[in-house]
């Protein structure tokens, strides 16, 4: 039997068709490699962009969850709700801020941040170092102030309405309504200064608006100590129970009384309370 290699050349061998397709994709190739070196190669500059993003940014770091995200500098007098955010304080923590900041509330240092009603002590120190307060705010709210005062003619809390008390910086619907309740429970105002009992008004509103305002004691509701019953002598909230009903027994056994001080140098009330009910009653 007569050996031939054909078999082999035809398993291993290349057909007309096949060996032009290899010639074209090995042309294409070297075409692809040789344009490599023919096109420069473009280099990106890289910027050390340290010094820029510590001054304007941080790291917040979690012992538990590695890298949170960033944490950016803000101011607490101007920051909005999502700045808040992103400095880390959460929703409700940002929502009082503002509402704090609406009502008259200011930052003039970093410890400042503190008297926000829901952020601790640790929370504030972890906030400080992320807090840039603008050096002009105290000036510009005292420049804002005296130019308020010099135009505007106080108002008297005895008789405005809530409209006028609105107009003024840091009262809202909300503390304007307190302001006239606690002036009907009262019977009146016999001075500004009341205006700090009046439950959430901040210092720091009282002492932008004080200058502002009056109060003219001729509207004030005065009872008759000689005349009036425990339940209408009861309505001057600074007086106790006790001291309601120690009043009504002197005058019974007294007849009537006729000063104040006669209820001082009697024990009834302290001194100091004189100083207030005074403006409250009248000796008729």
């Amino acid at each position: 039997m007569k050996f031939t290699i054909r078999p082999i050349k035809d398993l291993f061998g290349y057909s007309r068709r096949e060996r032009r397709a290899s010639l074209i994709l090995l042309v294409l190739i070297s075409l692809i490699l040789f344009a490599r070196f023919l096109v420069p190669e473009k280099r990106i500059e890289i910027t050390d962009l340290t010094d820029e993003f510590l001054s304007g940014s941080a790291i917040q770091r979690d012992d538990s969850s590695g890298l949170k995200g960033k944490k950016l500098l803000f101011d607490p007098n101007t920051a909005t709700y999502n700045e808040l955010i992103n400095a880390g304080l959460n929703s409700r923590q940002a929502r009082t801020l503002i509402s704090y900041r609406n009502n008259g509330g200011s930052f003039r240092e970093k410890d400042d941040i503190g008297k926000v009603y829901g952020i601790s002590g640790e929370k504030a120190d972890s906030l400080k170092p992320f807090i840039k307060i603008s050096g002009n705010m105290e000036v510009k709210n005292k420049l804002n102030d005296q130019v308020a005062r010099s135009f505007q003619e106080p108002i008297d809390i005895n008789t405005c309405d809530s409209a006028a008390l609105e107009s003024l910086p840091g009262i809202g619907p909300v503390l304007a309504a307190r302001v006239i309740k606690f002036r009907n429970l009262l019977g009146g105002y016999y001075s500004v200064e009341q205006l700090k009992e009046v439950y959430g008004l901040p210092v720091e509103t009282y002492n932008r608006i004080s200058g502002m305002l009056g109060a003219d004691t001729a509207f004030i509701e005065r009872i008759s100590i000689n005349s009036a019953d425990y339940r209408a002598l009861s309505r001057i909230i600074y007086l106790s129970r006790y001291e309601v009903s120690s009043i009504l027994k002197y005058r019974t056994l007294m007849d009537s009384i006729h000063t104040i001080k006669e209820l001082v140098d009697n024990k009834l009330i302290p001194e100091d309370k004189a100083d207030r009910i005074k403006h409250y009653i009248s000796f008729e």
